[in-house]
């Protein structure tokens, strides 16, 4: 084995190291913040109110949040000789296409370039929306699934009528911008993004572009964007409710207040129950639906508002995977 493909051994293998790692933090994430967040009206109590605004660690832990996933080529794809899987963690806020460089060039070494079209990734069958967070696909495909992720890599048969096309990362940018401005509309009435300097905007980009975290890219974002946006309550949460179980609507956009007309704070739970009631448990306990963010379970007491301050993606909106509860 050469030095370069020794060092590609070696990184793949640090991937596989860190993923036990990743998947501890966001168990004790989620034992440590549901108490915190469960006691139905912290949004009402000033300092409940100041310690929701300052819980930087939450917000650490979703935006340094990894999914170990394994790359292999799909077995039809024509190849000079056998072409080895491919390990990498991959950033829950990031897109596909915007993270998965080394894994077109990995493959690429074993193709030849009239058998090489654009480069795809499948599920068990489904293909991966590149324009969705990663981290919502995999909640909404695989969570209940072992590790590492399993993803498929197609560079034929293009399927146009599930996928958009992206052939640049400025699509995906033109994309990630327009949810900012979309949710921002919803929210503030565009108030925020229209006081925003053409290079907040830039930075804001090449941050998720360069896997920059919180630290680093909400240090922008809390320095405009994102103070304004979590300093008081939002006209409207915008909450998007994937359900895996339906085809015909697989989502839901749903503008929902995030206090009541009395002043009383709404809950995952009120949202449910008017978007998709099906997903709240029955009297009897039974739960048919798993409701998933950012790979955890929030208690349905768990106030909008905090969801939309500390689960929110990259985006702004807080994407909501509704997946079939686990038979056994």
């Amino acid at each position: 084995m050469n030095s370069k493909s020794s060092g590609e051994s070696r990184e793949q293998a640090d991937d596989n190291s860190v993923a036990h790692s990743c998947a501890a933090q966001l168990h004790l994430f989620a034992l440590s913040s549901s108490p915190s967040v469960s006691c139905g009206h912290p949004v009402c109590a000033s300092s409940s109110q100041q310690a929701m605004a300052d819980d930087k660690d939450v917000l650490r832990d979703v935006w340094f949040g990894r999914i170990p996933a394994c790359f292999t080529l799909y077995q039809d794809e024509i190849t000079e000789r056998e072409a080895e899987p491919f390990y990498l963690l991959l950033p829950r806020v990031s897109y596909l296409t915007l993270v998965t460089d080394k894994v077109k060039k990995h493959f690429l070494k074993v193709m030849k370039p009239d058998d090489v079209e654009e480069i795809w990734f499948e599920y068990e069958g489904t293909p991966l929306k590149w324009h969705y967070p990663i981290g919502l696909l995999f909640d909404l495909y695989a969570s209940n699934t072992a590790l590492p992720w399993s993803i498929t890599v197609h560079f034929k048969n293009f399927p146009q009528q599930d996928l958009l096309h992206c052939p640049s990362n400025s699509v995906i940018e033109a994309h990630f911008m327009s949810s900012i401005k979309e949710a921002d509309a919803l929210k503030h009435k565009g108030a925020v993004v229209n006081e925003m300097q053409k290079k907040d905007h830039k930075q804001l980009w090449m941050g998720l572009q360069n896997g920059l975290c919180c630290d680093e890219l909400c240090l922008v974002q809390r320095g405009g964007f994102w103070t304004a946006l979590i300093s008081s309550l939002f006209r409207h949460s915008c909450a998007t409710l994937f359900i895996s179980t339906t085809s015909n609507r697989p989502f839901i956009q749903k503008l929902f207040r995030p206090v009541s007309l009395d002043g009383h704070p709404h809950t995952l739970g009120d949202l449910l129950k008017e978007v998709f009631p099906a997903a709240v448990p029955q009297n009897d306990g039974q739960k048919k639906y798993q409701v998933v963010i950012h790979g955890i379970e929030p208690m349905l007491e768990t106030p909008i508002q905090w969801l939309s301050e500390h689960l929110s993606y990259p985006d702004n909106f807080l994407h909501i995977s509704i997946i079939p509860a686990p038979s056994d």
